[in-house]
């Protein structure tokens, strides 16, 4: 209706920083989407329908594309982007009350987006691609952006814009795969498959130097039908997430709310870089088949491993003080909730501000300090989460350090975390 279309009108409007009242035709709104990609919206219950006839057409297209240009799987990559809701926890499994009653508290709505890219093969994934709206979060403190896990770029809408989109293509896409190929004795050619165009630049904006590295993009509508990372990729990557979230919360043995405090946008960084590294190749590879349907092997061994990690997870929960009623049904749903909620918030500039406003009492005093250090004293778990924060913070700091050093002592704070908290208990 009318009013909608305006109301979305208003939503964009304020997305772009623009002040003042502002009213909108439903002409003025269509062509506001389509000038930025930003998809029709199905009515709640209804479920997009993809357009068969176009994705099969362009299945055809594309294979003699690469029958033509002689490319073998290891050239040929695919890239699609998605929401991640990074503070999350299956609210019907535990007691996350807090949610809706402490003032400020917005975990559940805090999303990034992330990109994944690999090749058909799966042996070639790249780094991800996440984009925030913050240009460098308060989480991350000290660190050096270049040294993070993943490639990170800031801007303020919830999309990946042209210019953003770009720069990823020529400083990182195009050459991490000249190295690949060149590594595998291969001709340093590719072509990288998309979705429809509105959302990137056209595709002679995108290519190598030489040429030989090129996009396709995909028809409208096809998505969910032909797009690889698609076709269960990128839902395996959030699997993953979630599992390794819940399984951080369930190490750190602390209640939800210090929970949510304690984790950052850097912590979810790790999370979901090590989610993607989990990714195994076959899962990347099967996502292929649909466009390239001869290629299918071991067809029968269709093994479903969210459920898998579903069950195994729920196994664990059930064994947790607080979560004994932890079912199957319950974790899948959350495995499979939605990230496209237009209410969600992407990271701010704000996020991390509670850290900045500790109590006096939690910060200890030079001279407090210098007598902790001291080997003949006991080191309070306090003292030893001090001291493993701000080696995560020089490590972060160098360009030569390994992602997993780096996630070794990620595990150790979770640790120390852990004993903090049942001498707590004790305490009282």
């Amino acid at each position: 209706s009318g009013t909608i279309c305006a109301k979305q009108a208003k939503f964009f409007f304020d997305a772009l920083g623009m002040e003042g009242d502002f009213n909108a035709s439903s002409g003025w709104l269509t062509r506001f989407k389509q000038r930025h990609g930003i998809p029709k919206a199905a009515g709640k219950g209804t479920k997009l329908k993809g357009d068969e006839t176009a994705a099969s057409e362009f299945c055809g297209n594309f294979q003699e594309f690469v029958e033509r240009e002689n490319l073998q799987p290891e050239q040929i990559y695919g890239a699609d982007q998605t929401g991640l809701f990074w503070k999350c926890l299956p609210s019907r499994t535990l007691a996350l009350e807090t949610e809706q009653t402490t003032s400020g508290y917005r975990s559940s709505r805090e999303r990034i987006i992330i990109m994944c890219c690999a090749n058909a093969t799966g042996l070639h994934k790249l780094n991800l691609c996440v984009v925030g709206k913050a240009k460098k979060p308060r989480a991350f403190k000290g660190a050096d952006l270049s040294n993070l896990p993943v490639t990170y770029f800031s801007q303020k809408s919830a999309w990946i814009e042209h210019s953003v989109f770009r720069q990823w293509f020529e400083k990182y896409f195009v050459p991490q795969v000249q190295k690949h190929l060149k590594s595998k004795g291969l001709l340093e050619k590719a072509v990288l498959l998309l979705d429809f165009p509105p959302a990137h630049p056209h595709e002679e904006l995108l290519s190598s130097d030489d040429g030989r590295i090129v996009v396709k993009y995909l028809p409208p509508n096809v998505t969910s039908l032909i797009q690889p990372m698609s076709q269960g990729v990128l839902a395996t990557v959030k699997r993953y997430y979630r599992a390794g979230l819940l399984q951080k919360y369930m190490d750190e043995g602390i209640d939800p709310k210090m929970f949510w405090k304690n984790l950052t946008v850097l912590d979810a960084i790790y999370e979901v870089s090590r989610a993607w590294n989990m990714v195994k190749s076959s899962t990347i590879t099967k996502a292929w088949r649909k466009l390239f349907p001869g290629s299918e092997e071991n067809s029968g061994m269709n093994i479903d491993e969210g459920a898998i990690l579903a069950a195994n997870l729920a196994t664990v929960l059930q064994n947790t003080e607080d979560c004994e009623h932890a079912d199957i049904e319950n974790i899948d749903q959350w495995f499979e909730s939605p990230s496209n909620d237009s209410s969600c918030q992407v990271l701010t500039d704000s996020e991390g501000a509670e850290d900045q406003a500790k109590p006096a009492e939690q910060k200890l005093s030079t001279k407090t300090r210098k007598t902790e250090l001291n080997p003949e004293k006991h080191i309070s778990h306090k003292v030893a989460l001090e001291w493993t924060e701000n080696l995560l913070d020089y490590l972060e700091q160098q360009d030569d350090m390994l992602l997993s050093d780096k996630l070794v002592l990620r595990r150790l704070r979770t640790i120390i975390r852990r004993k903090q908290k049942i001498q707590n208990n004790k305490s009282h």
